[in-house]
């Protein structure tokens, strides 16, 4: 293939396509952005641009976002290079006609504000939570609450070391919001911060020992009913994950048009299909988009609004928001300061992907 470099290819859509594709199915993405046949080639629209289809073969029965600005470093699927295009992330008018005839959700004394579709923001400061000694918890995300591939649980943790904990053969990734403290599993012994991100492999139990007053998220993929709590630290610690603790850096932060996000835990420490990211929205309305991953956000600072396509919910430090796969969406920043979340996506390896 050769491709002028004074011409790039056309931007065919500012949004990716989604497709189901077919196992064993050859396909023919087109790399110029001027077939007729989006995203595929229609066979002659290349001619003489410079750009030749690219042939690919899918692997497995999916759905799939194939890339529509040309721009990817994933062809052909979208790696949300879209986003930073002229024009590419679009903000919404809050105070549309349109927008303005959306009603706001108020849960009252319940600890949930049920949004369309399954989405719904839960304020844990309103729930009831277990407790077992200094380590208290509550449910967040569950199956029991509509998830399908993760769950979330608020824990708060006094000075001291909890019970063994265990989430069996998954994934445990945990977010630590407030406090410092040490995290054992096996003989090995992890000191974390706040604002750190950290992940516990299939199989591994482990204990957590504060050194003052701490706030913490435990994401769990695939979801699971609640924590196991053994009498002992059952399984060796996998060593074949030795990367377990990821530390907020502004210095790595991505740009995603006037927001930023920076990865956290992924599979560079072991993930199997989580990916845990920290994010900054400043005061704006995102345009209602979908993703093809369940999503989790927790709002770390700042306030806003969740929207969905007939309801609204406001939004502010402390609060979990779910949204199920492919569900109609805009996050808002109404505070001066930007709005930092974090989030867990499952199944999902980029944050930046929407369509």
């Amino acid at each position: 293939m050769t491709e002028r470099d004074t011409e790039p290819p056309r931007i065919a859509e500012r949004k990716p396509f989604l497709v189901e594709l077919q196992k064993g199915r050859r396909y023919q993405w087109c790399r110029c952005g001027q077939s007729r046949r989006q995203p595929f080639c229609d066979g002659r629209a290349h001619l003489g641009t410079g750009f030749e289809p690219l042939f690919f073969e899918a692997e497995r029965d999916e759905e799939v976002l194939l890339c529509a600005c040309k721009r990817t470093g994933d062809a052909p699927f979208c790696d949300g290079a879209h986003n930073n295009l002229p024009d590419g992330y679009r903000e919404d008018d809050p105070d549309s006609a349109a927008n303005r005839t959306i009603p706001e959700i108020v849960a009252g004394a319940s600890p949930i504000a049920m949004l369309d579709g399954g989405c719904y923001v839960f304020s844990p400061d309103r729930a009831t939570l277990h407790q077992r000694n200094g380590f208290r918890y509550c449910d967040v995300i569950t199956e029991r609450q509509g998830a399908l591939y993760q769950s979330l649980f608020f824990a708060t943790l006094a000075a001291g070391a909890s019970q063994i904990l265990s989430f069996g053969a998954r994934d445990t990734v945990i977010f630590l919001a407030k406090g410092s403290m040490t995290i054992n599993i096996g003989d090995r012994t992890f000191d974390c911060a706040r604002k750190d991100g950290f992940i516990v492999k299939p199989g591994e139990a482990f204990q957590l020992s504060a050194k003052d007053d701490c706030a913490l998220y435990f994401s769990v993929c695939p979801h699971a009913d609640g924590p196991a709590f053994p009498e002992s630290l059952t399984g060796d610690f996998d060593e074949t994950s030795p990367l377990r603790r990821a530390e907020t850096d502004p210095a790595h932060e991505r740009p995603m048009a006037s927001r930023t996000f920076q990865v956290l835990i992924n599979k560079e420490h072991g993930s199997n299909a989580v990916t845990q990211f920290i994010g900054k929205i400043p005061r704006s309305k995102a345009e209602p988009h979908r993703h093809l991953y369940e999503e989790s956000l927790i709002i770390l600072s700042g306030e806003g609004c969740m929207w969905t396509e007939n309801a609204k919910a406001h939004v502010r430090g402390g609060d979990v928001i779910f949204l199920p796969r492919k569900q109609l969406h805009s996050l808002q920043c109404v505070s001066d300061a930007p709005m930092e979340v974090v989030g867990v996506i499952y199944p999902g390896d980029n944050p930046s992907i929407n369509y």
